[in-house]
């Protein structure tokens, strides 16, 4: 009996969507760890691919379904037609939901990537950080070698606030959804521990040089005085030998 077959074939159908909407729609996905989320992206694309697959299958039913309602009494027509209706709706709606899902996980995922690429430029900054903070650990040499290393150190904590901003941002979009919340809160909790040692290192160190060069702009004026007084009795000793004059003549600075 056509009929039979006919509905045979939209009850396989339907029980496809409804294991289909079971599998991938309704059960709760966690994604505690960055493969688990990983395989959830394929996995849903998968499913989405083999939905859109099972379009033939839905489209030859209607067909089948729509030639036998030409040629059977009218009778038939009403249940098999109403049948039919919800299979394609529900056909339509898993392909739109499983799609929806799909590209919000890729989204999610994307999240994710972009996470650890702004985590790893800050984290390659905060290494030249710690190495800028070694090499002026002790800077000898004067004030104006001292005002160079201040200088270069200044510069490079000049570093704009984007990519932390970036990264907060992305990190709440990502634990607000529960997804790897704690493997980020793992990650920005070791990140922000070193960024803020990091950064009070570096404060103190400027300070520090700040302080090294007003001493050893003293010691140069002092050095400097030192000089030019010498500079001075070194002339009023030449020019007392120069006339002969006898030590005992002169002042007893000059002696």
């Amino acid at each position: 009996d056509k009929t039979v077959s006919l509905r045979k074939d939209l009850s396989e159908m339907h029980e496809w969507i409804t294991q289909a909407e079971e599998e991938y729609l309704e059960r709760d996905f966690e994604y505690k760890t960055p493969d688990e989320l990983q395989k959830a992206v394929e996995e849903l694309k998968r499913a989405k691919e083999e939905a859109l697959q099972k379009e033939v299958k839905v489209k030859l039913i209607t067909d089948s379904v729509n030639n036998f309602i030409a040629k059977a009494p009218p009778a038939a027509h009403e249940a098999l037609k109403k049948e039919l209706d919800v299979l394609i709706t529900s056909y339509q709606q898993l392909c739109s939901r499983l799609n929806g899902k799909w590209k919000t996980l890729e989204e999610v995922w994307a999240c994710w990537r972009e996470l650890l690429s702004y985590l790893d430029a800050e984290n390659k900054w905060l290494n030249e950080v710690e190495l800028k903070l070694k090499a002026t650990e002790n800077v000898q040499g004067g004030a104006e070698e001292i005002s160079e290393s201040l200088d270069s150190l200044e510069r490079l904590m000049r570093h704009p606030e984007d990519n932390r901003n970036q990264i907060r941002e992305l990190a709440q979009t990502l634990t607000d959804g529960g997804i790897l919340d704690e493997l980020i809160n793992e990650k920005l909790e070791k990140f922000n521990t070193r960024w803020e040692e990091l950064q009070q290192q570096a404060v103190r160190r400027q300070k520090s040089l700040e302080q090294s060069i007003q001493s050893a702009q003293e010691t140069d004026k002092t050095l400097r005085l030192i000089q030019e007084s010498l500079a001075a009795i070194d002339k009023q000793l030449t020019a007392y030998t120069a006339d002969r004059v006898d030590a005992a003549q002169v002042p007893q600075e000059a002696q």
